[in-house]
């Protein structure tokens, strides 16, 4: 037997020894992370997409150790969207929020996941594209679409990384406040979050989302 058939006869008998689940895919986990933003003006719950890793990731490491807390909704505008998470926003000055802080790092874009801007959609805001043609997102300010109908004319541009589940309303509220010449609330609404690992069965219970 030459050398070649030896080395095949091998390699076959050593796949044939290896355990059976060594051939089969990962499970899917049966839980979830549910992230709830409490603010005065209620609490609004979302989950995170798993085809957006990166952004999952990051916004999940972020809510668990307290980084959006104290932050505030900076740029609210009606029949449109939210935005947030600018660690600016907790100093004394108004006139940074948005503007987030110097040499902050970004997160590369997922916009091969395809997911829409839909009502309650949870995505990434970014600078623009003169600056930044990769479409990068930030990694710290996020917005949530408020139009009914969606934001459909920015699919494909900014990541989209997760969905409200439930606190829809509190997001229209908080896109009615009175706010500026630059969209920014004439009074701070600060937020806090936390982070719920539940069954997906469980979530799907208490509100209705599909995995």
């Amino acid at each position: 037997m030459n050398n070649y058939l030896l080395r095949s006869l091998l390699i076959f008998c050593w796949l044939l020894s290896l355990p059976s689940w060594a051939s089969k895919p990962a499970l899917k986990s049966k839980k979830d992370e549910v992230v709830t933003i409490t603010t005065s003006l209620g609490d609004i719950r979302l989950i995170l997409f798993g085809d957006t890793p990166l952004h999952r990731a990051n916004f999940l490491r972020k809510a668990k150790a307290g980084f959006y807390n104290g932050t505030t909704f900076h740029r609210v505008i009606p029949q449109f969207m939210v935005q947030g998470g600018d660690p600016n926003s907790k100093d004394s000055d108004p006139n940074n929020d948005g503007q987030g802080p110097a040499n902050e790092p970004t997160i590369p874009a997922e916009l091969t996941a395809g997911h829409k801007h839909d009502y309650g959609a949870v995505a990434a805001a970014r600078q623009g594209d003169f600056v930044n043609p990769q479409r990068a997102s930030s990694s710290s300010q996020f917005y949530l679409v408020e139009n009914h109908q969606g934001t459909h004319f920015l699919d494909g541009q900014y990541t989209v990384f997760g969905q409200v589940i439930q606190g829809q309303e509190v997001i229209d509220r908080i896109a009615a406040l009175p706010k500026d010449g630059r969209d920014r609330p004439l009074s701070d609404l600060k937020m806090t979050m936390k982070v719920e690992r539940l069954r997906k069965k469980k979530i799907t219970q208490l509100y209705g989302y599909a995995y």
